[in-house]
This record gives structure tokens, C-alpha cells and sequence, in this order.
């Protein structure tokens, strides 16, 4: 039986959990011989979802630096993923999403001609420096790949008008099968404040905000709202898990510090994050993952950006895009906590990113490209409510 050497690399917390039920996956396939390399651009949090997933690296290039830059990040990379690629000699790499990572793992790999598959293909908000430096990224991934999985049919539209080269599959979002793994009933907080709130009685906001492009007047904007929120609403309680980022964590202090019913936590792996959401009211977030999340949970979002490379979810409503601005984001999490039928109708919005089984599809998409089967997968398609 012809065998397969499918490479997965990546170097963050975010890639990590969208990949791992991947790995997972093609490790099951008896005509694929699956191997990950870690870049560890991310280091502890990445670590802490190979261990969740009870994963193991095959290489490890071990780059994270103190106050790494973009340029370093993409150097060690490349001159890393050099040796490993003339020793693994797969045959096809793996990259995900738009990170650092991602465009430095494909470029190695454009540089040893190995064929490139991009999960999490074909995202866009068409500004090149919003975010940065993600949509130049995966744009310039885009132009590399030979294989794009694109999560919805919006992805897979915006790949075709750019005209890029190879094949397009739609898969739905590797992070809808990993939250079968992570979330559970009967889940007990590691980080015991946690374990301490009432989720029942209480109205809980998970809130994330780390984006370079909010550095600065955003971001104190941003958390002036949040107290506010809080402020006019005693039954409200917010859990920050702050990043590590000594800009955002000085800004997290100045104006969120010491705030009651505020819980300025460290950050939280991903078991936590997703039980934490899976019980919360909503979610306020500068993140792409948690727009996916989140409404796979039936959990509204609050986006904390002026734009979103996700637009699938604005459409079907469970995700507002509230920008940066004060008064907007006050005016849209009041409406979340005093109207009931616009939460309800958040909340009860279908899902447009996945059903569980886009890793089953990538995999599938895999073998029959390189002929080991002899139909093509079926594309993922969202419900219509």
C-alpha cells in the first residue's frame, strides 16, 4: 500500500487547538504517515495544548525569544524548518490559519518544493495591515498552497476571485471537532476563582483583547467600557484572561485593576477557556478563534474590532461587530443584558462554521489528491435556518 508523509507545523496556542484534532485524525489513516513540527513561536501555551490533546512532537524548533520581533520569528523559522525538511522529506506540509508560523512553514516549504496544504484558507478583510500581520499571511500562504481548506463557502469564494493555484475544498472548522474533546459538564476549573462564580445566578462576560491594531487609545476605550458594564449592572461579572503582552497587561491594569466583580486572571489553556465560554452569557473578544467558538456553544459575541475576516457569523447573527468605540460597545452589551429577545436571537442563530467534522474532510481531501481515494470529499455546507 502506497504511504503518504503528511508534516504538520505549527507554533501557537491558536494553531494548536485547530490542528491537534487533525493530527489526531490523519494518524488514524493506515496510508498516512503523520509527523508535527512545533516552531513554538508560542511556547508554554502551545505546550499546554500539545499536553490536553496528549500530542507529541516529532521536531521542536524551539524559536521563541524575549521581545521577538515579526523578522525573528520568520527567521528562525525558515533556517529551523531547513533542516528538518531535508531530513523528514514529506509529502505534503500542513500550515494553519495566518500566523508567523503559517507563512514561514509554507515559504519552507515553496523553497524545497513540497506541496503546501492551508488549513483555515481563504479568510480576508482585504486591509493588509488589518490585522497585522495576519492577512498578509495567509494571503501570501494563499499564493503558496497546492491545497486550500477553507472552513465556509464565503472562504472558499474569496480563494476562487483571487484566482489561486490548486484545489479548494470546503471543510467547515477544524475548532468545531476540537471542542469535542474540551468541553464537558462535568468540568472542574483548574484555576479555582473560576470554580468560585455563580453562573447560574450571575451573568458572566468572557473577555479576551490582545490585537496589536488595538494597542493604545483602542484598547483603553475598550476596557472603559467594560468597567462601565460593570459598573451599571451589579449582577454582571467579567473574567479577563490577560496576555501575557506587557502592553496589554499595563493597559488591563490602569483602568480594569482593582475593579470588583472584574476578574483579571492569568491566561487559561484551552479546556478552560472553552468551559469557561460554554457556561458564560457572552463573550466580548478581539479574537478570531472565539467568533468560531462561541457560537458553536450558543453564546453571542461581541467583537472588539472595526472589521472581521469572519463575516459568516455577523450574517447569521451570532456575532455583532461592535469596533472600538466607546459608546458602541456600551450601547450593544446593555442590549445583550436588558433585552432578552436580542440575546435569544444571538444565541439561537445556527452556526455557520462547522458540524464536527471538517478534520475527517481535510484528511478525506488528502487522500484523494494523492490518489489513495477514489471519491472526493463532500464540501461542508451550513445549515439555513
Amino acid at each position: 500500500m502506497m504511504k503518504i508523509k503528511v508534516m504538520s507545523v505549527f507554533g501557537t496556542r491558536p494553531e494548536a487547538i485547530k490542528m491537534a484534532p487533525l493530527v489526531m485524525e490523519l494518524a488514524k489513516r493506515s496510508n498516512i504517515d503523520s509527523l508535527c513540527c512545533l516552531t513554538g513561536q508560542h511556547r508554554e501555551m502551545l505546550d499546554s495544548v500539545m499536553s490536553i490533546f496528549r500530542l507529541h512532537s516529532d521536531y521542536d524548533l524551539n524559536i521563541m525569544q524575549k521581545q521577538q520581533t515579526l523578522s525573528s520569528i520568520t527567521t528562525r523559522t525558515l533556517l529551523g524548518m531547513e533542516e528538518v525538511l531535508s531530513e523528514a522529506k514529506p509529502d505534503l506540509i500542513l500550515v494553519h490559519g495566518d500566523t508567523s508560523t503559517t507563512f514561514a512553514g509554507a515559504l519552507a516549504a515553496f523553497y524545497h518544493k513540497i506541496p503546501v496544504g492551508h488549513v483555515e484558507a481563504g479568510l480576508r478583510t482585504y486591509d493588509q495591515y488589518s490585522p497585522f500581520p495576519e492577512e498578509m499571511n495567509r494571503t501570501l500562504v494563499g499564493d503558496i498552497a497546492a491545497l486550500h481548506f477553507a472552513p465556509t463557502d464565503a472562504n472558499a469564494q474569496n480563494l476562487r476571485k483571487e484566482a489561486v493555484r490548486g484545489e479548494i475544498f470546503i471543510t467547515g472548522n477544524t475548532v468545531i471537532d476540537a471542542m469535542k474533546t474540551t468541553v464537558r459538564p462535568d468540568y472542574r476549573f483548574a484555576t479555582e476563582k473560576l470554580n468560585r462564580l455563580d453562573f447560574s445566578e450571575r451573568k458572566i462576560i468572557a473577555l479576551t483583547c490582545h490585537r496589536r491594531e488595538n494597542y493604545g487609545q483602542p484598547m483603553h476605550d475598550i476596557f472603559r467600557a467594560v468597567r462601565q458594564i460593570v459598573q451599571t449592572h451589579p449582577d454582571v461579572e467579567v473574567v479577563y484572561p490577560v496576555h501575557l503582552s506587557p502592553v496589554v497587561r499595563e493597559c488591563a491594569l490602569q483602568e480594569l485593576g482593582g475593579m470588583e466583580r472584574i476578574h483579571l486572571i492569568d491566561p487559561i489553556d484551552v479546556e478552560e477557556m472553552h468551559n469557561l465560554i460554554a457556561r458564560c452569557c457572552f463573550v466580548m473578544t478581539d479574537s478570531g478563534g472565539l467568533q468560531e467558538e462561541a457560537p458553536a456553544m450558543g453564546k453571542p459575541v461581541l467583537v472588539l474590532r472595526r472589521e472581521t475576516e469572519r463575516p459568516e457569523a455577523v450574517a447569521a447573527g451570532t456575532v455583532k461587530l461592535a469596533g472600538v468605540a466607546y459608546d458602541n460597545i456600551v450601547r450593544l452589551a446593555n442590549a445583550l443584558l436588558e433585552q432578552p429577545e436580542v440575546y435569544d436571537r444571538m444565541a439561537h442563530a445556527v452556526n455557520p462554521y462547522g458540524d464536527g467534522n471538517a478534520c475527517r474532510r481535510i484528511a478525506d481531501a488528502i487522500e484523494w489528491h494523492f490518489g489513495l481515494r477514489s471519491e472526493k470529499p463532500e464540501n461542508f455546507q451550513a445549515q439555513v435556518k
